[in-house]
């Protein structure tokens, strides 16, 4: 072909494509004829032309076309792939299906064109004809764990879930160091709950069948974690150590777990057996305080909290200082204890003293000082100084900046301005840290910040949100009762705390005459009347009557708030009936699951009634499909009914 006819073949090629490009088919198609004729134009044409052909059902014509280039290109693979689909399109499904089989039949055995022929099915999407032909060249190699990743893509495709799992497993017996590959794609794929219990009933097929495959075995105890039943995980766990005999348990692994889901039972089972199994290790120390921390989340747990088993606490984690005292673990047990001694036997004095010793000595990690900070912070809180505790507040959010616990004092600052009525101030942080790195940060952020913005809209003065903002601290510095006679009147609107400027407006303040004021209360009105800082005077509040206040819209926070209280008091009942109004008035809000899931947990936990606790997670799981709580809700439905019974393969 000459130069000059080259250059005019490629300029049809080119209009041809832009009439088609343009939906002009006939004149696509008339020109992609007359360029078929070259067959050096047929690798740059053919796609187009061939599925032009189809689309516009001239089967005989592409029947034809195919069969001509099969005679004259050199390479033919694709192009007699490519007859097939005429046959398939055309509706002749047998044809098409006794065609592929012979062609894949006349191609074995050369790997390499057979795997063409599977991957050039795929991408034409007929997964089941490229199953097909993996599989007979996996007979004629003799090797049917070729090609795993390849099938278990095309058994996705298909959606054959089993036959998909059961390619990866084949993977992973062949390649073990891509276990945590194989673990992604699975969380992947599987999402459903059926869907992990079908793999939890395949993996104990598997290690029944090959108890020596340190793979299933570990996947056994991974699906377990998947599903949240940790009970399940720890007796897997327990079995693989048995029988693997590892250097690092892996029930200490999964007793950690256990214990960062507030599931305290399983964690304490775990970290027992470490102590006993492992006690002259390097987990033996970790899995001591791990215990003794998974034992305090029960007693803290158990409402109201027995004091004495407070002290038993603070008992032995002294004994674990005192035995180790050079050791890391050694701080962290004094800052739990510190926390104890502050939070449940008001010796805040006590705590203070500890947690300031932490902090000062030179061996102390620098992120667990920064940690023993906003715990001395949150401690001033109790002691009812504020100035204290933002003061260390800020000192950890410049000395760990960019790291969570930095995060974390800003989001203390932002609770603390909350607390005080300082939204803008609070806001400030909180958008801030609306972006922070570590999830649980920003969540709170969040929902802190919406309630700001909720309330405001519909209160735009705050009074009610102040009052709503003031007693949740009085529940964080543990003083229940006037908590609960604060809310209680906050819901009859008698008395909330609102600026002096407003009250003054609304001749709510002052609260009697000049000449009947004492010294005191005279000199506070000057002060505040001769105040020049207009920012500052608009910021002092003072406490008023105000029998019309309108709180319906924190009534649903109102009712968290003061279920939460009757919990901790271990007023179970009034708790439910509480968490029951946010369900019934607010089942569209935010609160709404976290109230259902509360009272299932209460029933479960609280009033050890198996019967009504199934029955509120299984209807948890209908009205709040969507709820971060639903798995744990399905998990605890499941174990309730007996789902998880002891089944280990020793």
């Amino acid at each position: 072909m000459s130069l000059t006819s080259a250059f005019g073949q490629e300029q049809d090629i080119r209009i041809a494509n832009e009439y088609l490009l343009k939906g002009e088919k006939e004149k696509a198609l008339a020109m992609y004829q007359v360029l078929s004729k070259s067959p050096e134009n047929v690798p740059v044409i053919h796609a187009n032309y061939f599925n032009l052909l189809l689309d516009l059902g001239k089967y005989k014509e592409a029947e034809d076309y195919v069969e001509r280039v099969i005679r004259k290109v050199e390479d033919r693979t694709s192009y007699r792939v490519d007859l097939g689909l005429v046959y398939l399109r055309s509706g002749d499904l047998a044809r098409a299906d006794k065609y592929f089989k012979s062609l894949v039949k006349n191609t074995l055995p050369d790997v390499y064109r057979t795997k063409s022929i599977a991957d050039y099915l795929a991408s034409q999407n007929l997964p089941e004809y490229a199953v097909y032909t993996l599989q007979e060249l996996r007979k004629a190699m003799g090797n049917p764990g070729a090609f795993t990743l390849e099938m278990a893509n095309l058994y996705r495709q298909q959606g054959k879930r089993d036959e998909m799992v059961e390619e990866y497993l084949n993977y992973i017996t062949q390649s073990p160091a891509n276990l945590n590959y194989v673990k992604n794609l699975l969380q992947l794929f599987l999402n459903k709950p059926d869907e992990l219990e079908s793999l939890e009933r395949m993996l104990y097929d598997k290690v029944q069948k090959y108890p020596d495959s340190e793979v299933y075995a570990d996947l056994l105890v991974w699906v377990n974690l998947q599903q949240k039943n940790f009970y399940g995980a720890y007796l897997q766990a327990r079995a693989f150590d048995k029988r693997f005999k590892k250097d690092s348990p892996k029930t200490l692994e999964i007793a950690q777990i256990a214990l960062n889901n507030k599931d305290y039972e399983n964690a304490d089972r775990a970290y027992s057996y470490v102590i006993k199994e492992y006690a002259n290790t390097d987990s033996y120390l970790p899995a001591r305080l791990g215990l003794i921390r998974a034992r305090e989340a029960k007693v803290k747990r158990k409402f109201p909290v027995n004091t004495d088993s407070v002290r038993y606490l603070t008992r032995e984690y002294q004994s674990f200082i005192a035995r180790y005292p050079d050791n890391g673990n050694s701080y962290e047990a004094t800052l739990n204890e510190a926390l104890l001694h502050a939070y449940y036997l008001d010796e805040k004095d006590s705590a203070v003293a500890k947690l300031t010793a932490l902090t000062n000595q030179v061996r102390v990690p620098a992120y667990l000082k920064a940690k023993a900070k906003l715990e001395l912070g949150d401690i001033y809180l109790l002691k009812e100084e504020p100035w204290e505790a933002t003061l260390l507040y800020s000192q950890v959010e410049k000395n760990q900046r960019d790291a969570p616990l930095g995060y974390e004092a800003k989001l203390r600052n932002a609770k603390l301005s909350y607390y005080k009525g300082d939204f803008r101030l609070a806001e400030e942080h909180l958008d801030i840290l609306k972006q922070a790195t570590t999830r649980e940060i920003a969540n709170d952020a969040m929902e802190l910040s919406m309630r700001i913005k909720e309330n405001l809209a519909a209160d735009t003065t705050g009074i009610a949100l102040r009052e709503y903002a003031s007693i949740e601290l009085l529940l964080v510095q543990n003083k229940m009762d006037m908590a609960l006679d604060r809310l209680h009147q906050f819901q009859s609107g008698k008395r909330v705390r609102m600026s002096k400027t407003e009250a003054l407006q609304k001749n709510l303040w002052p609260r009697k005459p000049r000449n009947e004021m004492t010294p005191a209360e005279l000199k506070e009105l000057e002060a505040w009347t001769n105040e020049k800082d207009e920012s500052k005077k608009s910021r002092d509040s003072v406490w008023v009557v105000e029998p019309s206040i309108v709180i319906y819209s924190i009534q649903d926070d109102v009712y968290w708030l003061e279920a939460n209280l009757r919990i901790k008091r271990g007023e179970f009942n009034l708790a439910l009936n509480l968490l029951d109004k946010i369900v019934k008035e607010f089942g569209q809000d935010v609160l709404a699951d976290d109230a259902y899931f509360t009272e299932g947990d209460i029933y479960e936990k609280d009033l050890h009634n198996k019967d009504k606790a199934m029955e509120v997670y299984r209807d948890f799981l209908d009205k709040f499909p969507g709820s971060v709580y639903a798995a744990e809700a399905r998990k605890r439905y499941r174990t309730l009914r007996g789902d998880f019974q002891e089944k280990v393969i020793n």
